[in-house]
């Protein structure tokens, strides 16, 4: 896992999570701009068409075509073998879905799977070594090429089939038994890849099917970073000598104008964490996670400064589970008013669950943060409050639109960003 911070400073929006939002150590920076490039591949404007004395913009084709080109520079990003060989030298991320596999080899062993968005085909090998009889292994980037020379090499052709092709231009002619995929982006939901695998599921997945990971929990809580902020906005203050804070304003723009992603501690989070969004892959519809909007009413359980929020996320790898008013969870949760905040999920204590919380293991997510231009002292038991609302961008439906707002202290603020 590689180490320092990145928001993206790297030229190009078009990337997977893995390529655009990662950083060689000590980060890498581009040059604060509001401008934003364009993929070649996709038309920067719509195309107006003159009819007599008035334009006509077909704004649905428009949409569509952009769309696209994005689609396709953002499936080509994950032909890069390195994003790949990251994602697998993650333990945490690797092993979770290998114990998944073997935790449900009796749903597995003699069935139908679908894995979505194969990669190098590693979890398909996955299944085919917990039994199962057929495997069709679905990528839509040429990485597709090289996981079918894997099949062979490994003697599973008989039972796995790659498909070179996004989910959703696949005819297969059978029902599956179980559709698996690692679909989770950075706060869970970047890249938007959620919704095929739910076309995946009402297109092919037998009733009674099994979905893995099954749920998914969306985290955000106030976070206090001294040292990051130090090192990004006090450096200026005094450079070999030379007061350089002329470049503070910039510095701050640069370093917090986007959500960043790092690893911070279970130190660093200021109040117990706030679940954003439950999400059972079950039942939940593409629709839903268009927009999502939920408020919190927190309290500090320490005195700090407030630098910023920060986003997290688990998933379980289980059959439909109950939700229940009591807390098997292990560590109390606060739900906002408009997402089930009546209910606590009860976790089974055998289920299998991967986590990318400060608190655990880092994993090639870390967190994802979204930084204050200012920091706000807070005292401990002092209520922060607000609402947060995640959208896909009408820009690129694979970036991700963030309203914050938040107040604690008798004072209010909003934050808006983009992942990009």
């Amino acid at each position: 896992m590689q180490t320092g911070y990145s928001n993206g400073y790297g030229g190009g929006h078009t990337h997977s999570r893995r390529r655009s939002h990662r950083a060689a150590p000590g980060g890498v920076y581009r040059v604060c701009s509001s401008s934003l490039s364009s993929p070649s591949t996709a038309p920067s404007t719509p195309t107006t068409t003159s009819y007599g004395n008035s334009n006509h913009v077909d704004t649905e084709t428009a949409v569509a075509s952009m769309w696209e080109g994005y689609d396709e520079a953002y499936f080509q990003s994950y032909a890069n073998v390195g994003i790949h060989q990251e994602m697998i030298k993650d333990r945490v991320r690797t092993d979770t879905y290998k114990a998944a596999i073997m935790h449900h080899q009796n749903l597995i062993s003699g069935k139908v799977v679908m894995d979505v968005g194969c990669g190098t085909g590693i979890l398909s090998i996955f299944c085919a070594q917990a039994g199962a009889s057929r495997v069709y292994a679905i990528e839509a980037s040429d990485i597709a090429i090289q996981a079918n020379e894997i099949v062979k090499e490994n003697d599973l052709s008989d039972r796995i089939t790659v498909i070179h092709s996004r989910v959703e231009e696949v005819e297969i002619e059978e029902k599956v038994d179980v559709i698996i995929s690692e679909w989770m982006g950075y706060a869970l939901l970047y890249e938007t890849m959620l919704p095929s695998v739910l076309y995946a599921r009402d297109k092919w997945l037998k009733p009674g099917g099994l979905i893995l990971p099954s749920h998914a929990m969306l985290y955000m809580a106030p976070v206090t970073n001294s040292e990051r902020y130090h090192e990004t906005i006090d450096f200026w203050r005094n450079v070999y000598g030379i007061d350089m804070s002329a470049l503070i304003p910039l510095a701050k723009q640069c370093a917090f104008e986007e959500p960043v992603t790092e690893t911070i501690s279970g130190e660093n989070v200021l109040t117990w964490p706030f679940m954003v969004k439950y999400i059972d892959c079950y039942t939940t519809t593409a629709r839903e996670l268009e927009s999502i909007t939920a408020r919190y009413k927190l309290s500090a359980i320490m005195s700090a400064p407030l630098h910023g929020f920060a986003f997290w996320f688990e998933v379980e790898f289980n059959g439909p589970i109950t939700i229940s008013s009591n807390n098997d969870m292990g560590f109390p949760f606060q739900h906002g008013t408009n997402n089930g905040s009546n209910h606590r999920k009860r976790r089974q204590k055998d289920t299998v669950v991967l986590s990318t919380a400060p608190e655990e293991t880092p994993t090639h997510w870390q967190q994802t943060i979204l930084y204050f231009y200012e920091p706000i002292e807070v005292r401990q038991d002092q209520i922060i409050e607000g609402s947060i609302t995640l959208s896909q961008s009408k820009e690129n439906h694979r970036f991700m639109n963030v309203h914050l707002e938040y107040s604690t202290g008798g004072r209010s603020f909003v934050k808006e960003s983009v992942m990009r």
